[in-house]
C-alpha cells in the first residue's frame, strides 16, 4: 500500500527555518514507521537524516513525534497510525538536522541526579554481592525499565517552558536508586531534586506517562519522590 509521509526538515547550515517535506513510499501494514523512514533515506532523499541504532525498541535513540505524539519509530506499526503520517523531532531540544536533536542537555540532567549505585561500606563477609529481598527490589523495579529515549521529558509542558527543569527521565533514574535499599546516597539525590528546577516543577500533567514506550508509570514515580521529600522517610 502507499503511505504518505510528511516530515519536518531543517538543516541549520542552510535553512532559515524548518519546513515540511512530503514523500510517498510503499509499505506493508505491519511495517514500522522506521521502515518507511528508511525508504525515504535510502531510496529517495539521502540528505534526510534520522537517528536510530538497534531498531528494536531497546536503545531508545529513534524517539520522534509521530502524528503529534512522542513515540519510538521502531515500535509503531503503520497499521496503527494510518497511511498519512507526520513525523517531526521531539520538542524542547535543539535540532541538529531534521529528526536529530542535541541530547547533551538531556544527559546532563541525567548525570546530575547521580544515576549510579553508591555504597562505600565493607562488602559482606563472603566478599560477594549485597543481597536484597524480592520485596525491596519491587520497590524500584519500574524505574529500571527506562531506556533514556527522552520521550517522557520532551512531552512535558514544564520542560517545554524551561529546559533547566531536570525532567521526568532524570527523576525516574533518581527514583531507581533512591529506593534501592542497598544504596547510601538517597539524601544527596533528593537534595538535587529539591532545587528550583527539580521535582517540584512537575505539574502532574501525565504527558510523560502517556508518552513512555516502556509503559513506566512515570507520574507515579515522580509522586513517590515528592512524598519522600515531604515525609523525610529517606535519610
Amino acid at each position: 500500500m502507499k503511505v504518505h509521509l510528511k516530515i519536518k526538515r531543517f538543516n541549520p547550515e542552510k535553512d532559515a527555518k524548518p519546513y515540511w517535506a512530503e514523500y510517498e513510499v510503499d509499505a506493508e501494514p505491519t511495517d514500522r514507521v522506521l521502515d518507511a523512514l528508511h525508504q525515504v533515506k535510502w531510496y529517495q532523499d539521502g540528505t534526510f537524516n534520522l537517528r536510530r541504532s538497534c531498531a528494536h525498541g531497546v536503545c531508545g535513540s529513534d524517539a520522534v513525534r509521530i502524528n503529534g505524539q512522542n513515540r519510538l519509530a521502531c515500535k509503531v506499526l503503520i497499521q496503527d497510525v494510518g497511511t498519512n503520517i507526520t513525523v517531526e523531532p521531539i520538542l524542547g531540544m535543539k535540532v541538529i538536522k531534521d529528526l536529530i536533536v542535541d541530547m547533551e542537555p538531556f544527559f546532563a540532567h541525567y548525570k546530575s541526579v547521580m544515576p549510579y549505585f553508591v555504597n562505600d561500606s565493607p562488602l559482606p563477609e563472603d566478599g560477594r554481592e549485597r543481597l536484597q529481598s524480592s520485596t525491596d527490589r519491587e520497590r524500584f523495579d519500574e524505574g529500571t525499565k527506562c531506556i533514556l529515549c527522552a520521550a517522557c521529558t520532551t512531552s512535558c509542558p514544564s520542560f517545554w517552558a524551561s529546559g533547566d527543569y531536570v525532567g521526568p527521565a532524570a527523576i525516574v533514574q533518581a527514583h531507581r536508586f533512591i529506593f534501592d535499599s542497598r544504596d547510601t546516597a538517597a539524601a544527596q539525590r533528593l537534595e538535587v531534586l529539591n532545587q528550583q528546577f527539580g521535582v517540584w516543577r512537575c505539574r502532574t500533567a501525565f504527558n510523560c506517562t502517556n508518552a513512555c514506550p516502556r509503559e513506566i508509570p512515570v507520574t507515579q514515580l515522580i509522586g513517590e519522590v515528592k512524598k519522600a521529600l515531604v515525609s523525610g522517610e529517606i535519610k
